[in-house]
This record gives structure tokens, sequence and C-alpha cells, in this order.
């Protein structure tokens, strides 16, 4: 049982580290300016089913490999960066003219697969549900590991909680911008934008093992 000074320390925490918009918020609104609603939560989803999965490889300890393993970091975050690159450029290709009201719609199992992926191969998940969860456990009260799968479940809540908001907000616009043309006619150059400049950032950013 986790103490609960710590446990509202940690919800005072996460929700400063959640209000901070980073780039999965960014993938997300751009998903569901593009598709609506929908799109957006299943991204939502995805995107957190990825956290929770590191919060369970954290919970058995195989994140401290991946952390320890310069190779094994520099591939999933090269690994990320190429993906979003691949979704971006795919959106820049994708057909459709520029008279078409609605563009070329994925299906939601899709999207939501395409978030877990995108935020599984982001290896800062592994430094974060490593460094972060494990400040406020307590061996004294009870297993580690079912302390860090209660408080990685915990985040997940609430970013879902938060990044559903952005998700609901980004479609409610996306609907008013998608009636009109120009939008329609530029919508995947955005789009594809976006994610490249995502995967850039990504295969920039430092923070790997030494």
């Amino acid at each position: 049982m986790i103490a609960p000074e710590k446990l509202a320390l940690f919800f005072a925490a996460s929700l400063a580290i959640l209000l901070v918009p980073g780039p999965a918020v960014l993938y997300i609104v751009t998903r569901s300016l593009s598709q609506g609603r929908s799109a957006g939560l299943a991204s939502v989803l995805g995107v957190n089913l990825a956290a929770l999965t590191y919060t369970l490889a954290a919970a058995l300890g195989l994140t401290a490999l991946l952390l320890a393993s310069a190779l094994a970091f520099n591939l999933v975050k090269w690994a990320g960066a190429a993906y979003l690159v691949y979704l971006g450029v795919r959106q820049l290709t994708s057909g459709g003219e520029a008279g078409v009201v609605e563009p070329k719609r994925e299906s939601l199992g899709r999207i939501f697969a395409q978030g877990y992926v995108v935020n599984l191969l982001n290896p800062k998940m592994a430094f974060f549900t490593f460094a972060f969860l494990p400040q406020f456990v307590d061996p004294a009260h009870g297993s580690v590991a079912v302390q860090i799968l209660l408080l990685g479940g915990l985040f997940a809540l609430m970013a879902v909680l938060s990044d559903g908001s952005y998700a609901l907000l980004a479609g409610s616009l996306g609907s008013w911008f998608r009636r009109n043309p120009r939008f329609v006619a530029r919508q995947k150059y955005v789009t594809g934008s976006v994610y490249i400049g995502l995967g850039v950032a990504a295969a920039l950013t430092g923070g790997g093992v030494e």
C-alpha cells in the first residue's frame, strides 16, 4: 500500500507534468484535427497503452536493461523516429483531390495501433518510468513491483483524461476546419509535416545512454 502523503505528492507531480504538452499531445492533436475526435481518442488509448507497457517493464526490471544498453536505446530511438517519418511521408504522398471534402479515413483500430507503436518506440518513456515512478515507492509499504504498477496505472489514467481533453477540443476544431475547402486541400501536407517534424526531433534529441 502506498503511503497517502506519497500518493498526494505523486498526484501533484504527475499533474504538473501533464499540464505541459509534449510530442505525444502534438501527435494526438494532429490526428484529431485530421480525422476527428474518435481518431484522437483512439490515439490517446494507443499512446497510453504503450506507457502502461513500459510501466509493466519497469515493474519487471526490463526497463533497466534497455537503459543500460546504448545500442538497444539507440535502436529504439531511431526506429521510433523512422516510423514517424514514414507516417509523415505516407500522408504527404497519399492520394486525394483538392475538391474532395472528406479525406481518406483510416480505421480506428489502425489509428490505435499507430499510437501504440509511436509511443512504444519512444525510449524516453523508459526514462520516465524508471526515473520518475520509483521516487514514490517505499519498500516498507509492500511489493515494489506492485507499487510501480499502481503508480503507472494512476498516471496513465490521468494522462488519458488530460490527452483526451486535447483530443476532444482538437476534434471539435477539426470538424470546423474540415468544412473549409482550403484546409482540406492542405490537410495532408500539414499532418505529414508535423509527423516528419516529430520524427526528426526524436532522432536529434539527446538523452541516450552514453
